[in-house]
């Protein structure tokens, strides 16, 4: 039995599998909050995620019904980008600013010029450093707090913090590392140099990479009594959600694309090798399976379209019900969900806005489509982008919770015109964590571990229809030209 545990903007959740017969036994699920700011501030206290993770661990192994010690290994999924900073005790020194904090889009600007602009970092870390990644939230402490930055001992992404307090150890992996800013994806190596320039003390609070497949070590004995685990139960290196959702969907080989619907939209693929795209939106991570994991993401979803279905004090199905009302198109109506700035298209401070309004057209119905239309516009300008750049694929496996929608998948098979099919296990990141747990204690390949515990769902499949693709490109044209202007 292996534990899989995915650390969200949101709440943690987890899951108990089976890797023998592929099936998911169990499932539990905990609740954060966050600290936001008119700024740009998005915090979260990591002890909420502590608690978050014990919470649902204890509720899927109850659910599973099964004996915390037959749970052989654990693996982590956490959100990308967070920074974590922890002093000589290992204690937490300040909020863990997350991937979609803008605070810092001040020093992210300064620290790009310094790489000399999009092109320079491209050519020296194979991606361009963008607002929400690790490198700039540093110099932002250093400056903003700088009793904070003068005791740093370890910088932490939120899935190694979770790995540190399981095992006392600070590890890092390759995919999770790609979204730091201060790592080159080609060589697999730490920009050092780029870290010295905010402070010289940084290196030596780094964790050390380690492979996909290596182990970090065994759970704690007193944290896994509060986990109700095994301590020889061991820790497997994790990895950001992307990376863990990649697996969890087996996206594991070239032609398959994964597309998230959760706060943030993702849309990635499988590469064999470090195909760097010269558009600065396309990040080339490194993916958690060997390879590299071309990836594009939207700050903007599940977080655009919520806001406007509270607005109209809404529960999900009534809000689709909405939705599947109004036309595509939304008879003129178009939104720019852009409530948080964006970073595919690169606007980090674009603000949203409808467009197209007038007395005959405002209505419940319209608003509500024009959210999930504008936001999936959003993924097809960023797949659009990975094609480009040589992606190649035949399937859409479609994740997060927007995927329960119907009416939202047949919106994504006609918008991107391909064919759209979701796993049977919507937690596609826990998922990933546990069929990872079980890659580094198992002799058997990933590709037969995903083949037998990833499964899809054919009854939560779309394919594009013609008359409605033909419809959405006309649309699509109205967002592009829109969005030029921004």
């Amino acid at each position: 039995m292996y534990l899989g545990i995915d650390c969200g903007t949101q709440g943690t959740k987890a899951l108990i599998l089976d890797a023998d017969s592929g099936q998911v036994l169990g499932q539990g699920a905990a609740p954060h909050t966050m600290v936001s700011g008119a700024n740009g501030r998005r915090e979260q206290d990591p002890r909420q995620w502590l608690d978050a993770c014990v919470t649902a661990t204890r509720q899927a192994l109850d659910a599973a019904g099964i004996n915390g010690a037959q749970v052989r290994g654990v693996g982590v999924s956490g959100q990308q980008h967070g920074l974590v900073l922890l002093c000589e005790q290992g204690q937490v020194l300040r909020p863990a600013k997350l991937w979609c904090d803008t605070e810092s889009s001040a020093e992210n600007d300064r620290l790009l010029a310094q790489l000399g602009g999009v092109q320079g970092s491209l050519k020296r870390l194979g991606l361009a450093i963008a607002p929400g990644y690790t490198v700039s939230k540093l110099l932002w402490t250093r400056e903003q707090h700088p009793e904070v930055f003068a005791r740093i001992a370890h910088i932490l992404l939120p899935h190694e913090y979770l790995n540190y307090w399981l095992t006392g150890r600070c590890c890092s992996e390759y995919g999770d590392a790609s979204g730091t800013g201060y790592f080159d994806v080609r060589t697999r190596q730490w920009d050092l140099d780029l870290l010295a320039s905010i402070d010289p003390r940084l290196a030596g609070a780094l964790p050390e990479l380690i492979e996909s497949r290596q182990a970090v070590g065994t759970v704690l004995p007193g944290i896994a009594n509060l986990l109700g685990i095994s301590p020889q139960a061991v820790v497997a290196s994790g990895g950001g959600d992307n990376m863990m959702g990649a697996i969890g969907t087996g996206n594991i080989a070239p032609g398959i694309l994964t597309m998230s619907l959760g706060s943030s939209g993702t849309v990635y693929a499988y590469a064999d090798s470090a195909q760097v795209s010269p558009e600065p939106e396309v990040a080339t991570f490194c993916s958690s399976s060997g390879g590299w994991l071309p990836l594009i993401c939207t700050q903007n979803l599940t977080n655009a379209t919520s806001a406007v279905r509270e607005l109209f004090a809404l529960d999900i199905n009534a809000f689709n019900q909405q939705v599947q009302a109004a036309p595509i198109g939304c008879d003129g109506v178009l939104m720019l969900p852009f409530l948080n700035g964006e970073r595919v298209p690169a606007l980090p401070h674009a603000n949203g806005s409808f467009q197209g309004l007038t007395s005959t057209n405002l209505s419940p119905a319209n608003l509500c489509r024009a959210a999930v239309e504008g936001t999936t516009f959003g993924l097809r300008y960023g797949l659009d982008l990975l094609r480009a750049s040589g992606v190649r694929s035949t399937s859409i496996r479609l994740i997060g919770g927007g995927a329960n929608s119907a009416v939202w998948r047949q919106m994504v098979a006609d918008i991107m015109n391909t064919q759209v099919v979701c796993p049977r296990q919507p937690e596609a990141a826990a998922l990933g964590a546990a069929v990872q747990a079980a890659w580094c204690m198992e002799p058997v390949s990933l590709a037969s571990l995903c083949q037998r515990c990833v499964q899809l769902a054919p009854d939560h499949h779309a394919s594009p229809v013609a008359a409605n693709v033909a419809r959405y490109e006309a649309v699509y044209r109205d967002y592009r030209q829109h969005i030029a202007k921004l």
